[in-house]
């Protein structure tokens, strides 16, 4: 494995990264992105390490044909970009929460600092003034504090603010009221907490819904004399509307330590006296960086060397116990989404599977993903994995549709997939045998089969009367190809035959059967049609899987 790493991270990352047998870690000055010698580097790259300066860009992707992870030494992956990455099939990972403990401190610090006016007592003292009377400050107890996000951060926040005797309010779509009580905080619509709050920390992820959420129409909800502190993303505040607000007194004070534009030359904001600007320092802990350079460092290794994927952003997390567990159904989807792939021809126009039985342990969605995967790498030319395997299947105009039986304790598990293409549609059902044998359990509705998922198989379709066997048998002796299973299924019915001797009938015709033989040698296409040959034999498709 190789790893690039054009920044400076924790040490006892990199120490961890080369202690992997066989490993190779370049380490990088970031103008190595500019110089292009990064590019190079990535050439034959297994995983990519970056922190902020670095931008994985589509342009710089391309250059990385054997990329498989990008790890980000921090929480936002703003320099990364995600849609490119999936694309390619590239997980891509960051270390929340990592950083949480230094930025809450940090804000809590700009809170007290806002509150006692402390950058102007240190400038007007330093200056021979001495401002005793006109520096009346605030206490931060007994304020409100309103905390927009309450994630690792917000909650890490909660805590210091609870020890200040502040009363906390949130607005979090995502956390639950339990989990809010739980942070000490009461959870509330966005306007509410805009009225009711002192100061206001934002700690939300920049999304297309969060871009410039605090504009004029915020600022003037919140309560005349309110101080506002961003430690999260620049993007999130108009700053225009910011100035307007602090400019006219609206707002007593802001302290930001990001910025639309970094550095903010030229920024209107930077000649108010009631703002506190830092230069994107709130993860700038020598805590911290070791933190989250560890962190990420393990993660990499993980992914590369077990399949565990933490903290991901563009695809499911999942532990090593859970990779363990979960790796034989991975197994399954993309063995029967390989087999459709396959048996039937033109291009997939629908893909139901559907989940039935005792399900909990599983990550569904990462097994639909390996379904899709094994299917459109029976049609595509560029490489389909569990990270890009759904946004390859949205562009190519493949509809996925996921459902699941109602959750039953002790019930078998059993997964069904069901492809469509412009012209036929075929139904196969699969279930992992003893904890680790992706197994199929029938093809279309009433054709029940027990065999191996595994190897060179041939399928075929059949009327149950005798011969078949003997036929297929011969045509591969003669060819020296070598049996290594012949698994027999048939039309459910079959049991109740004609007379003694007679082959199985239904209203005077012989039922349907299929067979799946698997062979040591792929079966050649002229192998097939001599099998074909058999009157009785209707379909003969050779699959590998």
């Amino acid at each position: 494995m190789k790893i690039v790493v054009p920044e400076k991270v924790s040490p006892r990352g990199i120490a961890e990264l080369k202690a992997q047998p066989g490993w190779t870690v370049v380490e990088l000055p970031p103008s190595s992105a500019k110089d292009g010698s990064l590019a190079r580097e990535l050439a034959d790259a297994d995983g990519l390490i970056v922190r902020s300066a670095v931008k994985v860009t589509a342009e710089l992707l391309e250059h990385a044909p054997k990329l498989k992870v990008v790890g980000r030494a921090g929480v936002g992956v703003d320099n990364v970009d995600l849609e490119a990455a999936t694309r390619k099939g590239v997980v891509v990972m960051n270390t929340p929460g990592g950083n949480a403990i230094s930025v809450a401190e940090l804000v809590i610090g700009l809170m007290v600092a806002m509150a006692r006016q402390v950058l102007r007592a240190d400038t007007t003292t330093r200056a021979g003034q001495w401002e005793k009377k006109a520096l009346m400050g605030s206490e931060l107890m007994g304020k409100t504090l309103g905390i927009i996000g309450l994630g690792k951060v917000g909650s890490e926040l909660a805590k210091r603010a609870r020890a200040f005797g502040m009363d906390l309010v949130a607005y979090d779509p995502f956390v639950s009221p339990l989990a809010a009580r739980e942070a000490g905080a009461k959870l509330l619509p966005l306007e509410d907490v805009l009225a009711d709050s002192d100061y206001l920390s934002l700690h939300v992820t920049l999304t297309p819904e969060t871009r410039g959420m605090f504009n004029d129409r915020a600022f003037a909800r919140m309560k005349n004399g309110a101080r506002l502190v961003n430690c999260a993303r620049g993007e999130l505040i108009n700053e225009n509307a910011l100035y307007t607000a602090l400019k006219s007194g609206k707002l007593a004070g802001a302290a930001l330590d990001v910025f639309q534009k970094e550095p903010p030359t030229g920024s209107e904001l930077l000649a108010l006296p009631n703002l506190i600007a830092t230069p994107h320092i709130a993860a700038s802990t020598k805590e911290a960086q070791e933190r989250v350079g560890f962190r990420i460092a393990e993660a990499v290794r993980d992914y590369l060397t077990t399949g565990a994927v933490h903290n991901a952003v563009n695809v499911p997390s999942v532990s090593y116990e859970e990779q363990r567990a979960l790796q034989p159904w991975l197994d399954l989807g993309s063995r029967m989404g390989a087999m459709l792939g396959q048996l039937v021809p033109g291009k997939p126009r629908d893909l139901l599977l559907h989940f039935a039985g005792d399900l909990e342990g599983l990550n569904l969605d990462l097994i639909a993903n390996a379904a899709v995967a094994g299917l459109l790498n029976q049609i595509l030319a560029e490489d389909v994995n569990l990270v890009n395997a759904r946004s390859l299947a949205e562009k190519g105009g493949l509809a996925l549709h996921v459902t699941q039986e109602a959750y039953t304790r002790g019930e078998a598990r059993t997964l069904t997939a069901r492809v469509t293409t412009d012209g036929q549609e075929l139904r196969i059902q699969g279930a992992v045998v003893n904890g680790v044998s992706p197994r199929l359990l029938g093809i279309d509705e009433n054709m029940a089969i027990e065999a191996p998922l595994q190897g060179n198989l041939v399928v075929l379709r059949n009327d149950d009367v005798p011969g078949v066997i003997g036929h297929v048998g011969a045509v591969l002796g003669r060819r020296g190809i070598n049996i290594a299973s012949f698994t027999l299924g048939r039309q459910e019915g079959a049991r109740q035959a004609g007379a003694a001797g007679d082959p199985a009938s239904k209203n005077g015709r012989p039922l349907a059967a299929v067979a799946l033989v698997q062979t040591d040698a792929p079966v050649p296409p002229h192998v097939i049609e001599d099998i074909r040959q058999h009157p009785a034999i209707h379909y003969a498709r050779a699959i590998q899987l």
